[in-house]
């Protein structure tokens, strides 16, 4: 049996799809353990809504969270580059000391960073890696 397309579902179908997608971008789980088989339309409206608003805040919030880790990285670089000699030295030393060994991506996650915060450097931070992390990135 093929599975139903979107435009197969009942709107009832549809509204359960949506509630499950939201509730697990807000809770960062599948719920588990509710019952929906006697929700009405109306009702999953409502927690839809109501999920809708509790997302805004979350990512209003990892907006924030990534602003605040990215003031302290760049305030952490140019304490380092003072030693280093230079910005992209500074973030090589810092990834060797946090043990990404050489994966910038994986660098920009232990810092709370936005993917793709440093690809820009990536040629220049590499040429300052320790020589056995230079074929990884």
């Amino acid at each position: 049996m093929e599975p139903k397309g979107w435009e197969d579902l009942t709107p009832l179908e549809q509204a359960q799809a949506i509630w499950w997608d939201l509730y697990k971008d807000v809770h960062g789980v599948r719920p588990r353990g509710v019952d929906t088989s006697n929700w009405t339309l109306e009702g999953f409206n409502a927690q839809i809504q109501g999920l809708s608003k509790a997302l805004e805040e979350v990512i209003a919030e990892e907006r924030r969270a990534q602003e605040d880790a990215i003031r302290r990285f760049e305030d952490q670089v140019a304490k380092v580059s003072e030693t280093a000699g230079d910005r992209n030295r500074a973030i090589a030393w810092l990834m060797d000391a946090e043990g990404t060994q050489g994966d910038i991506g994986y660098f920009e996650f232990t810092q709370g960073l936005p993917y793709g915060y440093l690809k820009d450097d990536v040629v220049a931070i590499t040429q300052h890696l320790p020589i056995q992390y230079r074929s990884t990135v």
